[in-house]
C-alpha cells in the first residue's frame, strides 16, 4: 500500500534527522498515531511501551480520547493494552457494549462513558519481543474489514520501526533496556517512585504494590496519578492493616 510506503519511508527520514532524545522520539512516534488515525476508520491512537511490573508509559495519544483511554487503562491495570501484550495477538472489540461478557469488565464501563464503541489493539514487536501496544477506538460499532486489518497490522510494525531506531545508545530516549521513558518524558514517573516506595515500606513485590495502590484509587474514587503524588510527597501512607493519610 502506497501511504503505508510513504509512511515508514518519512520514519526513516526522521530518523535519520533527529537527536534520540524524549521529544524527537515522541515527536517520530506521534507520527505513527497521526496516520493510523488517517489511514483508518477510528477515532485516534496511542502507542504505550510496556514496562516492569505491570507498568506502561504513553508514548503518544493523537488526541483526548485516546489519552483517557490509555490512562484509565494504567489507572485500572486492565484492558486491551494488557492483554494484547499477554496474548500477542490483535486484540479486536467491534461491539464493545454488546459484549456478552466484557474481557475488563470495569474498564469496558468507564471507556463508553467517553462514547468509545469499538476498540482494536495491536502488539509492537521488536524482533521477537513485544515491546509496545499501538491503541485505537471507534466511536461507533462495527468491525474493521479484512484490508483494513491488514493496514493496521502494517501500521504496527512501523510503530516498532519508529522506537527501535531509538534505541541508540547512552542518548536515547528510552532507558538502557528500552523498557520506559526516561526523565521529565515519564508521564508516570509518580507512579513509578511511589511503587517503589511501596515495595520498601511493605516488603511487597512490585507489582504488587502497584496493585494495593490501583486497589486504593479504586476504591476511593480516585486518580491513579493524584494517589502517587500524594505517596511521593508523604501526605499518604499504605499500611498492611489500614491506610492512613
Amino acid at each position: 500500500m502506497a501511504e503505508i510506503d510513504d509512511l515508514r519511508a518519512d520514519i526513516l527520514a526522521a530518523l535519520a534527522e533527529a537527536e534520540p532524545t524524549a521529544s524527537s522520539g515522541i515527536d517520530i512516534v506521534g507520527k505513527v498515531c497521526r496516520a493510523c488515525a488517517r489511514l483508518l476508520p477510528v477515532g485516534g491512537a496511542a502507542v504505550s511501551v510496556i514496562a516492569r511490573a505491570g507498568q506502561r508509559e504513553v508514548v503518544y495519544a493523537s488526541d483526548a480520547i485516546s489519552a483517557a483511554l490509555a490512562e484509565l487503562q494504567f489507572s485500572l491495570g486492565e484492558g486491551p493494552c494488557f492483554e494484547a501484550d499477554e496474548t500477542g495477538g490483535p486484540i479486536l472489540v467491534p461491539f464493545l457494549a454488546g459484549s456478552p461478557r466484557p474481557r475488563w469488565p470495569v474498564f469496558a464501563a468507564q471507556a463508553t462513558e467517553h462514547e468509545v464503541a469499538a476498540l482494536f489493539t495491536f502488539p509492537v514487536r521488536i524482533g521477537a519481543v513485544r515491546v509496545a501496544t499501538l491503541d485505537t477506538y471507534r466511536t461507533s460499532p462495527g468491525q474493521l474489514s479484512a484490508g483494513e486489518l491488514a493496514i493496521a497490522l502494517q501500521v504496527a510494525d512501523v510503530a516498532a520501526l519508529a522506537l527501535s531506531g531509538l534505541l541508540t545508545g547512552e542518548r536515547s530516549w528510552l532507558d538502557g533496556a528500552g523498557w520506559t521513558l526516561g526523565g521529565s518524558a515519564m508521564r508516570y514517573r509518580e507512579v513509578h517512585q511511589a511503587t517503589g516506595m511501596l515495595v520498601v515500606q511493605l516488603d511487597l513485590p512490585a507489582a504488587a504494590a502497584l496493585a494495593r495502590m490501583r486497589a486504593y484509587a479504586f476504591s476511593h474514587g480516585r486518580p491513579l496519578l493524584e494517589v502517587a503524588a500524594d505517596i511521593v510527597a508523604r501526605r499518604l501512607r499504605l499500611d498492611d492493616d489500614h491506610d492512613r493519610s
